[in-house]
């Protein structure tokens, strides 16, 4: 008789989704104005510049060179993310003014453009015995195409929302997405291996920078009065409606990759890679792109961030419990010695997308 799956007796808290809050609260209680509001937004713009050189700094180019030849994998959970997300973000205009606000849609909108995430998509995947190699690999494309996509996508969905597509627009981006993440790239033969030996100290310099970005745009929507335009109902609403979307993801990616003819292995991959978005690389894109307007843009992806975590724990623990896993387990136990240190690997500000129960893996075999 199968055994019916039980809710884990702790579901997870990630402690960075902790520390959101409490710089929100902050930025509520104290927010920059004036001078600080100066400094503040320039010290955001520094942070979001060393965020993408770490994340050209850690991307292998070697595991994206080796993973091009699992194509039709990634194509599908680049298919995901960049155009069915977009296209059930579009779908939900529809709730507007009935259930969302304006602002709120333009936030949900843009949390539906936002890459895949790179380190929970490895951990679930290597919790559920799926394919690991392939999720670095998809996870890592994903956040590469992501930084040319998304504000694209951005300019010509949210319009004047995200400020437009102007000259000094596209100027921001390079400067301060692109030229900083090619430079890491560029430097990658000789700073690489300093960023693998003190991965735990640079781990907090990612989530500082992360949050340093949150403190100046929650700061900058407080003075500017919009959290006026939020209701607890409002806010029930969003929740409501980005779990909705999470639950077609999770199904779309599970059920139409096996349309495909992928495999158990494959089909966890692409689940996991293909239904969630990436908080670290959102918020410093809003704050390009939406300027004072980014605190109310980053509140549905921050929700959405610990709901996707809470929701693929337990939907992962379901998976290596399914009869198909245990025949599978010996090549799920290798999976993560074929990728290599996947950790190593992995753009700086991912560090922070793992909540504690995601960071211990099924045991491997030895």
């Amino acid at each position: 008789m199968r055994r019916r799956p039980t809710l884990p007796a702790r579901l997870p808290v990630d402690p960075f989704i902790v520390g959101l809050l409490a710089t929100v609260g902050l930025a509520a209680l104290f927010p920059a104005a004036g001078a600080a509001a100066t400094a503040a937004d320039t010290a955001s713009t520094g942070a979001v510049a060393l965020l993408f050189f770490l994340y050209g700094a850690r991307l292998s180019t070697r595991e994206a060179l080796d993973g091009m030849r699992h194509w039709r994998l990634h194509l599908t959970v680049l298919a995901c993310t960049f155009v069915l997300f977009p296209l059930l973000g579009l779908a939900a205009h529809a709730l507007v003014p009935s259930l969302l606000t304006p602002p709120l849609y333009s936030g949900l909108l843009f949390l539906c453009l936002v890459p895949s995430t790179i380190q929970s998509s490895i951990a679930f995947t290597s919790i559920a015995r799926g394919n690991v190699p392939a999720a670095i690999c998809a996870g890592s494309f994903s956040s590469l195409i992501g930084i040319f996509l998304t504000p694209l996508l951005a300019a010509g969905l949210l319009g004047s929302s995200a400020g437009g597509f102007s000259l000094d627009s596209l100027m921001k981006i390079v400067l301060q997405l692109l030229l900083p993440f090619v430079l890491g790239q560029a430097l990658r033969p000789w700073v690489g291996g300093f960023l693998v030996r003190n991965r735990p100290v640079l781990g907090y310099v990612d989530r500082g920078s992360i949050l340093l970005v949150v403190y100046a745009a929650f700061s900058a929507g407080m003075v500017a009065g919009i959290w006026h335009q939020v209701s607890v109902p409002r806010l029930g609403a969003l929740m409501a409606v980005e779990a909705a979307i999470l639950a077609v993801m999770l199904l779309a990616t599970w059920y139409g990759a096996k349309r495909l003819g992928f495999t158990r292995e494959d089909r966890i991959a692409i689940q996991f890679a293909g239904s969630k978005k990436s908080l670290a690389a959102g918020l410093p894109m809003a704050s390009v792109l939406f300027g004072a307007q980014a605190s109310l843009a980053v509140l549905p992806l921050m929700l959405f961030h610990q709901m996707q975590l809470m929701v693929c724990a337990v939907l992962a623990r379901r998976r290596a419990r399914d009869p198909e896993a245990t025949a599978a387990a010996p090549a799920a136990a290798a999976a993560p010695a074929a990728g290599g240190d996947a950790s190593a690997e992995l753009p700086g500000g991912h560090v922070a997308e793992v909540s504690r129960a995601a960071q211990h893996p099924a045991p491997r075999a030895r």
